[in-house]
């Protein structure tokens, strides 16, 4: 159980440093990531891709993690607080104007061997579209 615990906090950890190959390594090669209110991609590789293309669009930071394990570690949850900047505009999405943004999220893990095999995030996309789309005057 604390093994898991300490890879989905390192997980996050590598997430918010931006550091990607740290973050890669904890996944299993096959690992299946089913996409916020998406798709399915699966591989280390397509992971690493997805990765790119969001940094090109988001800088992110999550905020109060809390993690949690069944009992025998294989099953994990993790929620928290994203913190954002919209910086440039995502495909089928809004334009981007640097606007910023804070919401709940979540992801769920399955994990064996020391690697997490599978991640699932989720947020509420129209609580983020609302927020992308209100601009800020000063």
């Amino acid at each position: 159980m604390n093994a898991s615990i300490d890879l989905i906090r390192r997980y996050h950890e590598a997430f918010n440093r931006a550091d990607w190959p740290g973050m890669l390594a904890l996944l299993d090669e096959h690992v299946i990531h089913d996409l916020n209110q998406s798709g399915r991609e699966v591989g280390r590789e397509r992971f690493a891709a997805f990765l790119q293309r969001t940094t090109a669009s988001y800088d992110e930071q999550l905020k109060n993690v809390v993690v949690m394990v069944n009992e025998t570690g294989t099953r994990a949850a993790a929620e928290y607080i994203i913190h954002g900047v919209y910086k440039a505009t995502d495909e089928g999405l809004p334009l981007a104007q640097g606007q910023s943004y804070a919401m709940p999220g979540g992801a769920f893990f399955d994990i064996a061997d020391g690697r997490i095999l599978r991640v699932s995030n989720y947020y509420n996309l129209e609580d983020w579209l609302s927020q992308i789309r209100r601009i800020d005057v000063d």
